[in-house]
């Protein structure tokens, strides 16, 4: 007797990983890139400030007409960005990894669906993470963090996006999980007498007419 198609539900845990495998991985990247920008702050804020500094000062004439008031704020501005990026790091990639753990347990979504939802939830994550700590270099040779965000767009508005559709397909996925009619209620119960039921209908009649 063949065994019954493996169904989403009847996915085993180790499968459902694996499934999820991409998105759990940049989930975890961008968890240890928010740690490890903590790490360089403990550690190398000074030689970080002075890098910025640098980049600024090398355009001090050419874009701030000699204004290091100006300069100072921009400067300002990189370090803030610095520091959303470690934010976002560690806030984003474990929103991500609980979103993807989450995924990883519901019993509806097939393998394509659950990896492309956690891939749409690891690169957000991962990606505007990355958005900020690029901002927060780019800023003192443009001459300004607007001028910065602005150029990095292409890197942000993708990222975002794909961090709040991943999310919303989760939700959306947990609500069915949790209030929907289970999958197995939904399908119709087989026949009775399915195998050889006709059969056994049409023998009587057959014999009569065999008696006829």
């Amino acid at each position: 007797m063949s065994s019954p198609p493996r169904t989403p539900s009847t996915l085993d845990l180790g499968e459902r990983l694996r499934a999820s495998r991409w998105g759990l991985m940049l989930a975890l990247l961008t968890v240890l890139f928010g740690f490890a920008l903590g790490g360089v702050f403990g550690a190398a804020e000074d030689s970080l400030r002075a890098g910025f500094q640098a980049r600024g000062e090398a355009v001090l004439d050419a874009v701030y007409g000699g204004d290091t008031a100006r300069l100072k704020a921009v400067l300002d501005k990189s370090w803030a960005y610095s520091k959303r990026a470690h934010l976002h790091g560690g806030a984003m990639g474990v929103a991500a990894l609980a979103a993807v753990a989450l995924l990883t347990a519901l019993g509806r979504p097939s393998a394509r669906v659950r990896g492309a939802i956690s891939l749409a939830l690891g690169l957000g994550a991962f990606g505007y993470s990355s958005f900020w700590l690029l901002a927060a270099r780019a800023a003192p040779a443009l001459g300004g963090g607007d001028l910065a965000k602005e150029s990095l767009s292409w890197l942000a508005i993708p990222s975002a996006g794909l961090s709040m559709v991943g999310l919303t397909a989760v939700l959306v996925l947990t609500a069915l999980e949790l209030f929907a009619a289970p999958e197995a209620a939904r399908e119709p119960a087989p026949p009775a007498n399915a195998e050889g039921g006709e059969g056994r209908d049409l023998a009587p009649g057959g014999a009569r007419h065999a008696a006829r």
